[in-house]
């Protein structure tokens, strides 16, 4: 069970909720970059990046029995703000494609660089799988 939480008055946020309560098994996804499973980039570009790293979540989540619709929290640490606010119709499409609706709390941060240095993106999520009935 997943529950918004969104204060009364509040105006509701765009792309992300301002908190997420949740009961059930928590699966941890460490922070997953643009590259493929054998670890090799294949585009230096910031969309395709991020919809690697998604696929990449995905990948993880389904190890534990976990869906997209379970991520309760995500952050996002990329290396160009300008781009990544630029070409957000586009993260859009393929957040949309890869993991649906979004309700999970969220957060973005801008950093000088990753370790993997061709990464423009890295997504970390928290994911909370219900109790079966």
């Amino acid at each position: 069970m997943m529950q918004v939480l969104q204060p009364a008055g509040w105006d509701k946020p765009r792309g992300y909720s301002n908190g997420v309560a949740a009961e059930g098994r928590l699966v941890f996804v460490a922070g997953q970059i643009g590259w493929n499973g054998q670890c090799r980039f294949e585009s230096d570009d910031f969309v395709a990046q991020t919809r690697q790293a998604l696929a990449n979540i995905v990948a993880v989540l389904a190890e534990a029995g976990a869906k997209p619709e379970h991520i309760v929290r995500m952050t996002w640490y990329v290396t160009d703000k300008r781009e990544y606010l630029s070409r957000g119709r586009e993260i859009g499409a393929v957040f949309r494609e890869l993991i649906g609706v979004y309700h999970a709390a969220m957060s973005a941060v801008q950093v000088s660089a990753l370790m993997e240095d061709r990464a423009k993106v890295e997504i970390e999520v928290t994911a909370v799988v219900p109790a079966p009935r």
